[in-house]
């Protein structure tokens, strides 16, 4: 964490700052609720949180603001996992977390058992705050959890020198396969969060009425690949964020490099060195992950892994929380006039935010807003279910 202490001091360079700051003094604004009519009667009744306004940190103003210091303060509850590792059709493993939740007392049946499924962001995996959290509002209402994380991301060895990307969802696939293989019986709910909300999407959209889940939740997801990539390129977002995740693939590239057995592989897909010097996502995208997944080109890949113009193929019910100030998700990606249309997708959508943080309170460290929505949204799901 101390690494971010540099980049938050940029922040309060900007001049921009003070304009936040003022604009935080102003009443809280309700968040905007788009879904059907239906859907919606059935949020407000089922999450009330949806029906509250929602008041940022008084002195966390700005959507970068608001996502750094998340990424400083937030805690870290404790959760013991159950590891597993499971093996794919082409030759790779996969790291699954498991919080089996025996001690439920709402669901002392572990056939039964609803099963959350998360999946975590660009570079995260089991130990992120925001996975910590919502595994404690899950197993508080009585589920099992289980996390998805990302080859290469969870500890364990990579077997192949393939990774992952957002339009990639074989993985995704094979796990839900594999949890529903253990537990027929039990519904299993999605949840993703950043990258890990735009896999989640586009399984759902291709998977439709047979993906295997009741129901889907993302946190500020990124609906135009190519839009947010602009975003992220802007002077102060590259400074603060863009480099630094950047510099966090690089290193999981390197220690994919490093195995003579994948250099040489990947030597015939991609130029290693060049690859390692990237300085954005954008160019580590361009130089890698759309080389290694086929695409003709970066443009390809961003097309192809924007979730958006999916949404009218899911089958299930979805509820999807941005806020407008998110320095990766800008709000002239939100895809308002196609989930008004849809039965099934409810977007809400917050003011401030920033992303994947949405703190509140004066020592926002522990469950906020995020989380209470989750932990409300996982509850209804029960009921969808029936």
């Amino acid at each position: 964490m101390l690494d971010m202490l540099p980049r938050l001091s940029l922040y309060f360079k900007n001049p921009c700052a003070f304009r936040h700051f003022i604009l935080s003094l102003l009443p809280p604004q309700m968040p905007a609720l788009v879904c059907s009519e239906a859907f919606s009667t059935f949020l407000h009744k089922h999450c009330p949180v949806v029906a509250e306004r929602f008041s940022p940190t008084p002195w966390c103003w700005g959507g970068r603001l608001q996502t750094l210091v998340c990424a400083l303060i937030k805690s870290r509850p404790p959760v013991a996992y159950r590891n597993e590792l499971i093996r794919t059709v082409d030759g790779g493993q996969i790291s699954l977390d498991w919080v089996d939740n025996q001690a439920s007392h709402g669901y002392p049946e572990s056939s039964t058992r609803p099963t959350v499924l998360i999946l975590p962001g660009l570079t995260g995996n089991s130990q992120q705050p925001y996975v910590l959290h919502a595994i404690n509002q899950a197993t508080r209402h009585g589920y099992r959890c289980v996390v998805f994380n990302n080859r290469g991301l969870g500890g364990e060895e990579l077997l192949t020198p393939v990774t992952y990307c957002a339009a990639n969802t074989s993985d995704l696939e094979r796990v839900v396969t594999h949890v529903k293989g253990l537990y027929p019986h039990a519904p299993v709910l999605g949840a993703g969060v950043s990258l890990g909300g735009m896999v989640l999407l586009n399984y759902l959209a291709r998977k439709r009425s047979e993906s295997g889940m009741v129901a889907g939740i993302t946190i500020s997801v990124p609906w135009d690949a190519q839009k947010s990539s602009d975003s992220m390129e802007e002077p102060l977002n590259w400074l603060l964020f863009n480099k630094y995740l950047t510099s966090g693939l690089c290193r999981a590239f390197f220690n994919i490099s490093v195995s003579h057995r994948h250099r040489k592989i990947l030597e015939k897909v991609v130029d290693v060195d060049y690859v390692l010097k990237a300085r954005t996502i954008r160019e580590f995208d361009e130089r890698f992950t759309s080389l290694l997944f086929g695409y003709k080109s970066c443009t390809d890949y961003y097309r192809d892994a924007s979730p958006d113009k999916k949404l009218p193929r899911t089958a299930v019910p979805i509820l999807c929380l941005n806020a407008a100030d998110d320095p990766f998700s800008p709000q002239t990606a939100f895809p308002v006039n196609i989930v008004q249309n849809l039965p099934n997708v409810a977007l809400l959508l917050t003011a401030h935010g920033g992303h994947i943080a949405f703190l509140q309170g004066l020592f926002p460290r522990g469950e906020s807003y995020m989380e209470r929505l989750f932990g409300q949204f996982v509850q209804a799901s029960k009921i969808t279910d029936k």
